[in-house]
């Protein structure tokens, strides 16, 4: 008695339907690109309040004293770094989550705009906040003269920490993972 079990024959209209809804799920990732022009959309409004920082530090910096200076120089860094963010939440999301994008061999194309993956974004993503809160920290340690409000300072130097425990978790998290 050698009877053997009948080899397994998918049901075509079964396999039809599972390829048809792969196709749906695999397609759904373009309802994410909306996403993406979305937040191009507010990188150019980065811009425009980057654009206006700008100008009324220009036209205050006669009267301004070292300090405000500092912290003119700040807010600018601070914007231009939530436009870094959001920059790279952009290409690489898009990149990880849509299409490729092909450079066409430009030769200002960045080297990492196409080699992040999501470990990275999110290792980036977090650099890039503790960098700006660090940022809102050293502004109010700045103003300290001005407005002293400890329990303000306290809430900003809190969540600092906050941000900097968690990048360090993320990073030996994702070390830990690519060991194994």
């Amino acid at each position: 008695m050698n009877e053997q079990p009948a080899p397994y024959r998918p049901n075509p209209k079964l396999k039809r339907v599972e390829n048809a809804f792969e196709g749906l799920l695999f397609n759904s990732r373009w309802l994410m690109a909306p996403f993406y022009l979305g937040l191009v959309i507010c990188l150019a409004v980065m811009l425009f309040k980057f654009i206006t920082k700008l100008w009324e530090f220009i036209l205050h910096a006669s009267a301004a004293t070292e300090a405000d200076i500092i912290l003119g120089a700040l807010s600018l860094i601070d914007v231009s770094l939530i436009g870094n963010l959001i920059l790279i939440v952009v290409f690489s999301g898009y990149e990880n989550f849509v299409s490729r994008i092909d450079p066409g061999n430009h030769p200002d194309w960045p080297e990492w705009m196409t080699k992040v993956d999501f470990a990275g974004l999110k290792q980036k993503m977090l650099a890039s906040i503790v960098a700006i809160s660090a940022i809102q920290v050293l502004k109010a340690f700045m103003s300290i003269d001005t407005v002293f409000e400890p329990q303000k300072l306290a809430w900003l130097v809190g969540v600092h920490l906050v941000f900097v425990v968690s990048a360090v978790m993320l990073a030996l998290s994702d070390r830990w993972g690519s060991d194994h």
